[in-house]
């Protein structure tokens, strides 16, 4: 699923206009990418947690000269899916 196709059945499933739709999915978007850049962890339950997690600093191979490398350490998203999903899944 696409982000249009997400847009198309937010409108369906709650009765609003795509637009109103696509601004709604947009501000959730950046509410919880904001959030994140403060640092903070967002919680929904029962559909899942949003947090930062910092991958440390590490050695790796350049895959075309075969030389070592080090890989610098950098912040990544992570998304735990909560029980409601997990059983929904399952």
């Amino acid at each position: 699923m696409n982000k249009s196709e997400l847009v198309s059945a937010i409108a369906d499933k709650s009765g609003l206009s795509k637009s109103d739709s696509k601004k709604a999915l947009d501000g959730f978007i950046e509410a919880i990418t904001d959030a994140l850049k403060a640092g903070d962890k967002v919680a929904l339950v029962g559909f899942g947690t949003f947090s930062v997690s910092e991958r440390p600093e590490r050695q790796g191979i350049n895959p075309l000269t075969k030389a070592a490398m080090t890989i610098p350490a950098k912040k990544v998203a992570k998304f735990k899916a909560g029980a409601d999903v997990d059983n929904a899944i399952n």
